[in-house]
């Protein structure tokens, strides 16, 4: 189901983190490491304490395996993108239009493959409002990708896989509301643990900043003080 999909995308930290330590070499603390760690356990229990199938034919399982699919493959995605912009110092925009030439590349050759190029410009020629509705999420997907590769560029994929969390907050919860999802009170309490880690995630990170920032302003105030007297 929609939130199910959007819940699990909350084990995204997990992978980054893994994908990190073996494509760039990172570190990371004990307090990075509960928060992934209580987050995937927030997820498992929403996962297990109500029904999670959806309408549609398609099994719970096999589902499961194609999120945990995209999961390894979205998780590397974004630290492979912060790997590129430390070592080659790419932009933002070159990243963009190389990697959405090589995603149209592998799109069309998956089409002459498989032999369905002709049936997808065949309905394409016989629902024209399909090709506005397409440009409009194409052009939804450009603004989408600028947003994710700056904080990538700017904060790295940890911080940009935690900061997803709070689309899902409100994808779930619109979701729950437009289409009366049912929900358990265990699978209530697994949405506090994974989202109330990571606000805790981010109000802590906010400390360490300011801790940092006054650190820094420390030293200068004592080397202003010291130009004073010796005037």
């Amino acid at each position: 189901s929609f939130p199910v999909q959007m819940l699990g995308k909350s084990f995204k930290m997990l992978p980054v983190m893994v994908w990190g330590m073996i494509v760039a070499g990172k570190r990371y603390s004990m307090l990075d490491w509960s928060v992934a760690l209580a987050v995937t356990g927030g997820v498992t229990e929403f996962l297990m304490t109500g029904p999670i199938s959806s309408r549609s034919s398609g099994s719970s399982a096999h589902g499961l395996l194609l999120l945990l699919a995209f999961l390894l493959l979205d998780g590397f995605t974004s630290t492979f993108q912060e790997k590129l912009f430390k070592d080659h110092t790419t932009s933002k925009y070159n990243q963009m239009v190389y990697i959405n030439l090589g995603s149209g590349v592998i799109s069309l050759a998956t089409l002459l493959v498989s032999g369905s190029l002709g049936s997808a410009l065949g309905f394409a020629e016989m629902h024209p409002n399909f090709l506005v509705d397409a440009g409009l999420l194409s052009a939804a997907a450009v603004g989408g990708q600028w947003f994710i590769y700056s904080q990538v560029k700017e904060f790295g994929a940890l911080v940009f896989a935690a900061t997803m969390n709070v689309r899902q907050v409100v994808s779930i919860l619109i979701s729950y509301a437009i289409y009366g999802h049912s929900i358990t009170d265990l699978q209530v309490l697994g949405l506090a643990i994974v989202f109330g880690t990571l606000f805790y995630k981010s109000f802590s990170s906010l400390l360490q900043e300011e801790k940092k920032a006054l650190v820094k302003k420390e030293p200068n105030t004592a080397l202003e003080g010291t130009s004073i007297s010796k005037v």
